[in-house]
């Protein structure tokens, strides 16, 4: 006889979209669901184009992969991707200045005593040198070098991570190809109508255009800003953040690789928003965010065009956005997942992070149909608070800016959230950084933003004033030389990616 089987569990998920978000939800749910009888359905339509310029990621995304059990030098290989310590933000302060925000520390505490606040003391009492000269990641990254972390905790190698610059296409392309093999079936075709549970709401199944119906118990949004579920379907309210990241579209564009290729993705101020440049090892991607309230299309692509270091290998591509998020990211039986649940603008490279962190969410809290909305309000309260405070830290770049044109001048003098507000206050006055377990911003990501951009402690820890004045000297001029050293002994980026692509090739 065959066993009943268990209403509340869910048999069937369809993924609504395909690109960058549907495959890595595809790709993580086939391997962490695999054996459970769970059939994982994904619907795309080739006549509904892509975003896909998100290039730039966070160092999540390789503990991501690796969870999926994809090698990373097939990835490298596959995506075209280069290595990435951090980012360099051009003209964000004052005009002329530049700063990277790197992924890894400061300097080391000393004595129990966190370094940034001994570097505040120190300069308050006349000592120039830099911040950047206690960051190995920073002066990597310059010098255009790479090479992994070492697990040392003695050598300035151990006190970095990275991440990658990719073709977000291939990534989705070489994704698809992983999900598929899992047993994924990828159905080709574009949804015309939804059909939803008259008691409860939920949706029930996905009409397409040729008339096929594909049920499902729980459904996941990756259909873009169009939100055909979360937005069309449920009418889910959208929390409108324009007010504070006003800056509403943008235009795209590759070009031909002239300058070194650093492991650096970087972000140029311009007059009414910033530019960004990502090389990869076959293109650099380039693009142009904007306030259109503040310059017009034709003058935002003169911009774009005029700051780009190669001749250009396609047309400028326009995008429009709002910035803000679902108030529910989870609504009955409907997950979103990447632009249809929320944008924040790419100003530090954490689209594709918010992608992840929603699905391992999710996985986490992997639901059965009857706790299905107790799964949800967790769900919610994890992704706004994240949602939440990646908006401080972005906030952040524009209200701490000395530029002198309107835009800027308007960013400076708007109302900020009253979260940032309490963080550069606590900064400013006592040396205290934002530090907390829900959010992917560290206190190393604040220090840079703050001090790269001329916000500076006025008090510290009083236990930096009893170290010895000497000694302490002594430590940090060792520290400095041995960052050099490690820095000196760093391969050249692309010699690195080619040398490491040689030696796994010859191995297999």
């Amino acid at each position: 006889m065959e066993p009943i089987a268990d209403p509340s569990l869910i048999r069937r998920i369809v993924i609504l979209g395909g690109g960058t978000a549907g495959w890595m939800t595809a790709a993580a749910l086939s391997h962490r669901l695999a054996g459970r009888g769970i059939d994982i359905v994904l619907i795309e339509s080739d006549a509904i184009g892509i975003v896909g310029v998100g290039e730039a990621t966070l160092p999540h995304i390789r503990f991501f992969n690796t969870a999926m059990g994809i090698d990373e030098q097939t990835l490298i290989d596959r995506t075209k991707a280069t290595f990435k310590l951090g980012i360099q933000f051009v003209d964000w302060g004052r005009p002329g200045e530049a700063y990277i925000h790197p992924f890894g520390a400061y300097g080391e505490p000393i004595d129990g005593v966190d370094f940034h606040h001994i570097w505040a003391m120190r300069r308050a009492a006349g000592d120039p040198t830099p911040l950047d000269d206690y960051s190995y990641p920073v002066r990597a990254a310059e010098a255009c070098r790479f090479q992994s972390p070492i697990t040392d905790p003695a050598s300035p190698l151990s006190t970095f991570s990275y991440a990658f610059q990719f073709d977000a296409s291939l990534y989705a392309g070489f994704l698809k190809e992983v999900s598929c093999a899992r047993g994924v079936v990828r159905t080709e075709g574009k949804v015309v109508s939804h059909s939803q549970d008259s008691e409860t709401g939920d949706i029930t199944a996905l009409t397409l255009e040729d008339g096929r119906r594909i049920e499902g118990d729980l459904f996941i949004d990756c259909s873009g800003f169009r939100g055909h579920l979360i937005a069309q379907a449920l009418e889910t309210p959208f929390d409108d953040w324009s007010h504070w990241l006003p800056c509403d579209s943008a235009f795209a564009v590759p070009c031909e690789t002239t300058a070194p290729v650093g492991p650096y993705t970087r972000a140029t101020a311009r007059q009414a928003g910033w530019q960004w440049r990502i090389p990869l090892q076959h293109r650099t991607g380039n693009g142009h965010v904007f306030s259109s309230a503040h310059i017009s299309d034709d003058a935002a692509v003169r911009v774009l065009m005029s700051n780009l270091e190669g001749p250009a290998l396609a047309e400028p591509r326009r995008l429009s956005f709002r910035t803000g998020r679902r108030r529910q990211l989870w609504n009955r039986n409907v997950v979103a997942v990447g632009l249809s649940g929320g944008f924040l603008e790419p100003l530090e490279s954490t689209s594709i992070y918010l992608i992840q962190l929603g699905i391992t969410t999710l996985l986490d809290l992997f639901p059965d149909k009857a706790g299905m909305a107790d799964d949800a309000r967790e769900y919610n309260a994890v992704m706004a608070l994240e949602f939440e405070r990646i908006r401080d830290f972005l906030v952040l770049h524009y209200v701490a800016n000395q530029r002198d044109e309107p835009f800027w001048r308007g960013m400076r003098s708007m109302t900020w959230p009253d979260s940032l507000s309490a963080k550069v206050e606590a900064f400013v006055t006592r040396g205290l950084l934002p530090d907390y377990d829900i959010g992917v911003f560290h206190p190393p990501s604040w220090l840079a933003v703050l001090a790269g951009q001329n916000i500076l402690p006025q008090g510290w820890d009083p236990r930096a004033e009893g170290l010895d004045a000497a000694t302490l000297s002594a430590r940090l001029a060792r520290l400095r030389n041995d960052i050099n050293n490690a820095v000196a002994q760093t391969p050249d980026h692309m010699t690195f990616i080619r040398d490491n692509a040689l030696r796994q090739h010859a191995a297999h």
